[in-house]
Parts: structure tokens; C-alpha cells; sequence
């Protein structure tokens, strides 16, 4: 799978979820898998800890919230930064756990997952 050249001003997100576009429409489900890792792994790091949610009001049922949209959190904002080391992070996992496979002779899952790595590589480096 190729990635397209998508420049600087195209955010890493925009730059996954393009790639993953593409890996769908060729039918290559490693590089889909580790696209969807990887912009999974962005979605979590956005969450805000459990703790710093916004207090419940008082209301007819016991520590329910009242109104539209009383539950909703902002959440954080990763800087470019942030985004290249989780993607980074996610390559390195993908590699490790690939290398684990290649010692317990899984060498074609362990193909898989390298072939994932480097999917992930290439958006890199189109951003």
C-alpha cells in the first residue's frame, strides 16, 4: 500500500484515517489493523481521567446528571507532538510483539504485524 504525499498542514488523525481508507479499499487487512490501532490509541490518550469528569447535580435519581449534555467532558487536546509518539510507541509495540512471534515460529503472523509497523511508518513520514 502506497500513502499518499498529504503535506504538512494535514494532521496526523486526517493522515490515519485516509491511509486506512485506502488499506480497506485494497483489502489489506494488516495495515487496516494497525491503522485502527494506532488511531485508537490517539482516541484513548484524548480521554480525560475518570476523576476530573464533571460533578453530577442533584436531581430525582440519586447521582444522575441533569440537562443536555451534563455528562459530556472536554476532552484533551494532543499536541502533534504528542500524536507522533503514541503512533511511534504503537510502531515499537508492533515490532516487539512481531519479534516475540518470529521466536515462537509465527513468522507469517509476525510478517503481518511488521507489514503493519511499516504502514504506520509511511503515514509518518507523510506528515
Amino acid at each position: 500500500m502506497t500513502t499518499p504525499s498529504l503535506g504538512s498542514d494535514v494532521d496526523l488523525r486526517s493522515a490515519l484515517r485516509t491511509a486506512l481508507t485506502q488499506a480497506m479499499r485494497s483489502r489489506d487487512r494488516a495495515a487496516a489493523a494497525a491503522l485502527r490501532s494506532a488511531i485508537a490509541a490517539l482516541d484513548n490518550a484524548e480521554a480525560i481521567p475518570v476523576g476530573a469528569a464533571p460533578a453530577t447535580q442533584a436531581s430525582p435519581i440519586a447521582g444522575s446528571a441533569v440537562g443536555v449534555g451534563a455528562t459530556e467532558a472536554e476532552r484533551r487536546t494532543l499536541t502533534h507532538n504528542d500524536q507522533l509518539d503514541i503512533v511511534e510507541t504503537e510502531v515499537q509495540d508492533l515490532r516487539n510483539a512481531a519479534d516475540e512471534l518470529i521466536d515462537t515460529g509465527h513468522e507469517d503472523r509476525a510478517a503481518e504485524l511488521l507489514h503493519g509497523a511499516d504502514t504506520l511508518l509511511d503515514v509518518l513520514r507523510s506528515t
